[in-house]
């Protein structure tokens, strides 16, 4: 097994009034090359959007990326025609394949929006753009890993075009689940919203991050009730 730990306060932060990010890895005028990415995982921004606020018209290309708020409402639109508001119980993917331009604006005029957002390395080039949102009960997440993107169609959640799996999961203190690696070659990046965890001798506070790989099966204890988000990625693409 091999582990690297993230600690919240180590982070990249991009205070613009309008918005507050905080960066996993390297992103924009943040620059950590130890902090580029954990395998096929390029980007986890934890971004707060001040009300009517947001993301201008902008490009991508050759990546999948996923939106989960965690609270507040996010206006998507693009150039595929989609015009859509994504809301906290909802994840949104956007494969930008060839490429595509969108904007993503809070919602609301009156309240902040707080969400992830995450950039996963395709295993495919050049592909149709497509754009996918689902909604998700946070009751399903209790003791239980509640998939919200895979690369399977026809599963619960939305797909990707990566061997990849995100699952989220609410726990009780003083309770443990086992987490099972589901792709060969895969490792999982553990990101704690709320809570305290324990994680292989690793102790998790808010925001905290551990990455495990080089290994099947992953014990997640919590000690303060919480919630965490697991993003299982291939190590090598």
């Amino acid at each position: 097994m091999k582990k690297v730990f993230h600690s919240s306060q180590s982070r990249g932060h991009a205070n613009h009034g309008w918005l507050n990010a905080k960066h996993s890895f390297s992103f924009a005028q943040w620059y950590n090359p130890e902090r580029i990415n954990f395998g096929a995982l390029r980007v986890l921004n934890d971004d707060i959007v001040a009300p009517s606020m947001g993301f201008g018209k902008h490009p991508h290309d050759n990546m999948e990326i996923i939106t989960i708020p965690l609270r507040g409402s996010l206006r998507h639109q693009d150039s595929m025609g989609f015009s859509e508001v994504v809301k906290a119980g909802e994840v949104q993917v956007m494969s930008a394949g060839t490429g595509i331009f969108h904007s993503e604006m809070n919602a609301s005029t009156q309240d902040d929006i707080n969400l992830f957002q995450i950039w996963i390395f395709p295993n495919k080039q050049a592909v149709t753009p497509r754009y996918e949102q689902k909604s998700y009960d946070l009751k399903d997440t209790e003791q239980r890993f509640l998939e919200l993107v895979s690369p399977n169609a026809n599963q619960e959640g939305v797909w990707i075009h990566q061997n990849a799996w995100i699952h989220l999961v609410s726990m009780e203190e003083n309770t443990a689940l086992t987490y099972t690696i589901k792709g060969e070659g895969n490792g999982a990046y553990f990101m704690n919203i709320d809570g305290t965890f324990e994680i292989e001798q690793e102790r998790l506070n808010e925001r905290d991050a551990l990455g495990i790989w080089n290994t099947k099966e992953i014990v997640v204890q919590n000690k303060q009730k919480g919630q965490m988000l697991v993003i299982e990625v291939p190590m090598i693409f």
